[in-house]
């Protein structure tokens, strides 16, 4: 995969993204104001997330539940300063559930992530519209 996209078109990039996932853990890379959050609450309305959904900046990790009662887990390591901090919040329950976990930031835990995990390249192009790459 590998497409340009707009806000018009965020719920179709959602939703085929969900479909070509090999992996329910999926890695959000691109720069500050990407748009990894916004994509990731577009992928929890697909996923039929009921709860309210924010980026976890301070907390790291949030758990949201789906409709059907499946858990959806959306981490931020923006801020971790060391993989120790992800490993003492239990990171490796999480990852290894088979839950959707949702990471972004992800550089910053490489070495705690699971091998088949799925990166999702974000780039901001100049005519404003976003690059979508799946790796």
């Amino acid at each position: 995969m590998n497409k340009d996209y707009s806000l018009d078109n965020l719920p179709e990039i959602a939703t085929e993204l969900i479909k070509v996932a090999a992996h329910k853990t999926l890695l959000f890379y691109g720069e500050m104001g990407a748009g990894k959050t916004t994509l990731i609450k577009q992928i929890c309305k697909v996923l039929s997330v009921e709860d309210n959904i924010s980026s976890p900046t301070f907390s790291l990790v949030n758990e949201y539940e789906t409709f059907s009662g499946e858990k959806v887990f959306h981490f931020d390591f923006y801020r971790i300063e060391d993989e120790n901090e992800a490993l003492d919040m239990g990171i490796e329950d999480y990852l290894y559930n088979n839950t959707w976990c949702l990471i972004e930031w992800p550089q910053n835990v490489e070495n705690l992530l699971p091998l088949d995990a799925v990166e999702i390249h974000l780039s901001i192009l100049e005519n404003g519209q976003r690059n979508i790459q799946l790796k």
